[in-house]
Formats: C-alpha cells, sequence, structure tokens
C-alpha cells in the first residue's frame, strides 16, 4: 500500500518561498512507470495540478505556475518537495502530493491527505 505525507509550514509571508515536502512509503519514487504530482486546491475553487517529477527525475509544470515552481526529490530519503516562489495570498490553499502512473496520466491513484498553507503577513 503506497502512502503520501505531504509536510511543511502551515504559514507563509507573502513574497516568501513556500516549500513542502511529501514522503512516500510502500514504494519507490524511482520505480517506473510513475509520476509524482504535487496539486492543490484554493478555498471555494477546483483543484489544480502544480507539476509532476517523474520517476526518471524529469519534470513538468503548470504553465501558469512555471515561472515560480520548482520540484525536486531525494531518492535516499523517498521524498519529493515542491517550490513556490514569490507567494501571494492567492497561494492559500490545501496542497496535495500523488502518484500518477503513467497508463492512465493524469489520473491519480493515490494521494496525502493534504495539507493548508496560509499566505498571510
Amino acid at each position: 500500500q503506497v502512502q503520501l505525507q505531504e509536510s511543511g509550514p502551515g504559514l507563509v509571508k507573502p513574497s516568501q518561498t513556500l516549500s513542502l515536502t511529501c514522503t512516500v512509503s510502500g514504494g519507490s519514487i524511482t520505480r517506473n512507470y510513475y509520476y509524482w504530482s504535487w496539486i492543490r486546491q484554493p478555498p471555494g475553487k477546483g483543484l489544480e495540478w502544480m507539476g509532476a517529477i517523474a520517476y526518471s527525475g524529469s519534470t513538468y509544470y503548470s504553465p501558469s505556475l512555471k515561472s515560480r515552481t520548482s520540484i525536486s526529490r531525494d531518492t535516499s530519503k523517498n521524498q519529493f518537495t515542491l517550490q513556490l516562489s514569490s507567494v501571494t495570498p492567492e497561494d492559500t490553499a490545501v496542497y496535495y502530493c500523488a502518484r500518477v502512473p503513467v497508463s492512465s496520466w493524469p489520473y491519480m491513484d493515490y494521494w496525502g491527505k493534504g495539507t493548508q498553507v496560509t499566505v498571510s503577513s
């Protein structure tokens, strides 16, 4: 059973960089053939896919967030990380990490429980 757990600060100040980590258990993030994604849901809005890192280490980003987003991984810890720079209150959301099988892209099969991030001074 694959499990994902998001972690990081719940409060970030405007203009700072938001950094979240997803710790994966029950399966290696380097295993063929999966993407590991970040998704967010602002209050009262729908889900927004932010980007992903593939089993190979290749990264993919939403065009609307590409200039501010970076996804990386630490294979020794089986973790992948999201960094979102120059945050504003509009980046307030619940942030999720999830696994996406290549064969079923873009549909996720495992999700973390999500973590609330508030951007406020």
